[in-house]
């Protein structure tokens, strides 16, 4: 229910930029000004992480994103993190803590009229994420019935874990007002690599996510706030 609702919004914030180009388009009166393209770095954060923090006893997280125009529709990307993320099921309790490191690229498929930054973009990420996972309580199997379940609470902490994952992602960047921007995008993600606790599992990998025992890929999705530094215009 909770991926629907990210969807929902995901797609409505699409329509909206969609009807901002459509005022925009009705209001120009100089079609054949020159188009000033700016170029520079675009700064933010990841606010689906700060209001998770907010509203989530289980989640801590921050994300500083950033990303830069290298030529026309193409621009440099990179993402830098730390979560701590809770998992938990019957008789099973898992955290896991650390940081992570996503770099790549992304392609502006959306044509702007003249004064215009808005996106609507595909991009590819190469993602690495350092992190300790404590298994704060576990349950031991028995096919004994007699002394009923072996609950254990102690915790075992494995640190020193890697991962490291490919991601594809859609989206959209909305200017709101001037250099300040509004973003949104959903996730696909296949894990490549990862190093594991001796006779157990990684749940949860920050920047990954979810993992699932018969599957190497995850989702993800994020809502962004950012401004432009604007170095030069073109």
């Amino acid at each position: 229910m909770k991926h629907k609702h990210t969807l929902a919004y995901f797609f409505s914030l699409i329509f909206l930029l969609t009807g901002f180009d459509t005022v925009a388009q009705e209001a120009s009166v100089q079609d054949t000004l020159a188009k000033n393209d700016k170029f520079g770095l675009r700064v933010g954060t990841d606010l689906s992480k700060l209001a998770r923090t907010i509203l989530q006893d289980d989640y801590t997280g921050f994300e500083v994103m950033g990303d830069y125009r290298v030529y026309k529709d193409y621009y440099a990307a990179a993402e830098l993190g730390n979560e701590s993320i809770g998992y938990e099921e019957d008789n099973l309790k898992v955290t896991s803590r650390g940081s992570y490191a996503k770099i790549g690229a992304e392609y502006n498929a959306y044509e702007n009229w003249t004064g215009m930054q808005n996106m609507i973009f595909v991009g590819v990420r190469y993602g690495f994420s350092t992190f300790t996972q404590e298994t704060e309580e576990y349950k031991i199997y028995t096919n004994n019935q007699f002394f009923g379940p072996d609950i254990r609470t102690e915790t075992i902490e494995n640190s020193g874990l890697t991962a490291s994952w490919a991601e594809l992602i859609l989206g959209i960047k909305v200017e709101l007002f001037n250099n300040l921007f509004l973003s949104a995008n959903v996730q696909l993600k296949q894990r490549l690599f990862q190093s594991t606790p001796d006779n157990f599992d990684n749940l949860v990998i920050p920047g990954f996510n979810r993992t699932y025992d018969d599957s190497n890929f995850g989702v993800g999705y994020g809502y962004g706030i950012s401004y432009l530094i604007p170095f030069y215009k073109n």
